[in-house]
């Protein structure tokens, strides 16, 4: 019985062996797991700050990280590279001890918002080295800690020199911008004289011719007043002086210099009106905007398109009253000439050609302008591009694309929008909005 009590204790004793060695083998191969663990850790901290002190090397923006008094506790290498002294020497000290006497009250100004978990706006403070101290503008922020409490600082400075390099670049960027599209409206409005030669050169004839044939007309009357005061001159008795002066018919030339004289003023004034139409149209589009004839730019600039072509186009003009539009003539005439060019390219192969204009008021107070024509119309793919820059449908050579994208410039400028449709019978249809004002109003606006 002893035996067998001996041998239970023995084989007990030797399974509580083989369990301890069972959970040392375990433990061990925790330890191994958790070493593993721990290296991968210490490799992924040391590769992270590895990270950390590249991109703070190559930033070129100088960052200080302070605590809650303003203590330095890090810097990137940019700020030692401005003022001259290690990170291991600015460590320590207090944050101003960077920065110049005049910009320390700035300082103090975005550490205190900062203290109170706000963040500051930016400030342009200047830090000491080199020959004099060098502007930065700084933008700060609060540090806070896992329990979202301020427990300091971060400033990061930018210099101000590559700042006002960039505005500078920016501006003149800009200002090669608006040079090159002044200077394409001027090619499109060129481009647009150009093809309006004729039709202005047709408008000038009348008037000039007027003015020619009263020339002539005045240049023989005097002829026979010349010969009639030769004669009073050398003496001719009264009875030859009625005689010549019937045989002249200087009554009649007498009365109608006065005709002629005023029929040379008519067209001298025709022509400068044509010139001051022209000389509105090709001026530059600034200025503010002034009362002009709606009517009379709208109808000039359809004369002037339709008379420069050579086939018989049937015009209809309804615009019943005078209307006054407030804005500048020169664009506005422009896209109307644009608007009615296109119109009868679009109509080029037509036997019968046809446009009609109309010019009305609304009862928002502005002057609505539709053109429309009896052209095929507007493809529907090409109607949602029309205007958009250099877009165009005509074949190379006949068009820049830009008449209509600058026309709807234009008119946006002038708080309208212009806009195309197809017409149910055929056709297209160009229309804007301007604003009006009536004659007498106060249109003194900025």
């Amino acid at each position: 019985m002893a035996k067998i009590q001996d041998r239970e204790a023995d084989e007990l004793m030797d399974t509580a062996w083989i369990d301890v060695i069972r959970r040392m083998d375990e433990t061990y191969s925790d330890l191994v797991a958790y070493q593993i663990e721990l290296e991968e850790k210490n490799a992924d901290l040391e590769s992270m700050r590895q990270f950390m002190e590249s991109v703070l090397g190559a930033m070129t923006d100088i960052l200080i990280v302070c605590d809650q008094t303003g203590v330095v506790i890090e810097v990137n290498p940019a700020l030692s590279r401005q003022t001259g002294e290690p990170a291991s020497t600015l460590v320590g000290k207090c944050a101003e001890a960077v920065f110049s006497a005049e910009a320390r009250d700035g300082l103090a100004a975005m550490l205190q918002t900062i203290a109170r978990g706000r963040k500051p706006k930016p400030a342009e403070l200047s830090v000491i080295g080199g020959q004099e101290p060098a502007p930065f503008e700084f933008h700060g922020t609060p540090r806070l800690d896992a329990r979202g409490r301020v427990v300091g600082a971060v400033l990061i400075g930018r210099p101000v020199g590559e700042l006002r390099r960039a505005y500078s670049s920016l501006a003149e960027t800009h200002e090669q911008l608006k040079a090159a599209q002044a200077q394409v409206v001027n090619s499109e409005k060129m481009a647009s004289l150009g093809r309006l030669v004729a039709g202005v050169a047709h408008e000038l004839n009348n008037p000039i011719s007027f003015v020619y044939g009263n020339a002539h007309a005045l240049e023989r009357y005097i002829a026979r007043l010349e010969t009639y005061f030769d004669r009073l001159w050398s003496g001719a008795s009264r009875e030859e002086l009625i005689a010549l002066r019937k045989e002249l018919k200087l009554d009649r030339a007498i009365s109608r210099i006065r005709e002629a004289v005023s029929g040379s003023l008519e067209g001298a004034e025709r022509v400068r009106d044509i010139v001051e139409e022209l000389r509105r149209f090709s001026a530059d589009g600034k200025g503010k905007s002034e009362p002009f004839d709606l009517v009379q730019t709208v109808t000039t600039a359809v004369g002037w398109v339709v008379k420069g072509r050579s086939k018989e186009i049937d015009v209809s003009i309804d615009a019943p009253d005078p209307i006054t539009a407030l804005g500048r003539s020169g664009p506005i005439q422009q896209v109307v000439m644009n608007v009615v060019q296109n119109a009868l390219d679009a109509m080029e192969e037509m036997e019968t050609p046809a446009l009609s204009v109309t010019i009305q008021r609304t009862d928002e107070g502005e002057a609505l302008v539709r053109i429309a024509d009896r052209g095929p119309g507007i493809a529907p793919d090409a109607l949602q591009h029309l205007f958009e820059p250099f877009f165009t449908t005509k074949p190379v050579g006949k068009g820049t694309g830009l008449g209509l994208s600058l026309s709807y410039k234009f008119v946006e400028e002038h708080g309208g929008r212009l806009v195309a449709e197809n017409l149910p019978e055929g056709g297209a249809a160009f229309s804007f909005r301007l604003p009006t004002v009536d004659v007498g109003e106060d249109t003194c606006r900025d």
